[in-house]
């Protein structure tokens, strides 16, 4: 697996995530099965089926946790206005209007809040621009052509 980078803002909410759930989610979950066991039958009994797919789930997700923080860079924001990089709010002219994006890692991106992945084609075309740079982005629906008018 590549390694993937994220921004050190990126990185903690992934370690906070993890401390949750492999500390406080873990206790719950462990709580509940023995709730569960104490009703009797466990062929029967729901209660005791569910916290236990809950505690897959949770597991899984500790996992999943644990293998992308061994595989990421962590990479500082930019401080620079010159340049599109990780950290950058860019605002663009579109055809039908202005709009503004940040560039952010691959766990933090929210399309509709604006933050789009480093990886995403967007996020692609836009890292190491310039303002006044003009961007073509390929897409399902066609090209789409932006010119970044503002670095922050």
């Amino acid at each position: 697996m590549n390694d993937q980078i994220i921004s050190q803002e990126g990185y903690d909410k992934l370690k906070d995530e993890m401390t949750f759930l492999s500390t406080i989610k873990r206790k719950e979950i462990a709580e509940r099965i023995e709730r569960a066991k104490e009703l009797g039958d466990l062929s029967e009994n729901a209660e005791y089926s569910e916290a236990k797919d809950a505690q897959a789930l949770n597991e899984g997700r500790v996992l999943e946790i644990s293998n992308t923080l061994k595989n990421v860079t962590v990479v500082e924001g930019t401080t620079s206005n010159d340049e599109v990089a990780m950290g950058s709010k860019v605002t663009v002219k579109t055809a039908s209007g202005e709009k503004q994006y940040t560039i952010v890692s691959f766990n933090e991106a929210d399309p509709v809040g604006g933050k789009i992945s480093n990886e995403s084609p967007l996020g692609v075309a836009f890292l190491n621009k310039h303002k006044g740079d003009e961007v073509e982005v390929e897409t399902p629906g066609g090209i789409l052509k932006f010119k970044i008018t503002k670095i922050e």
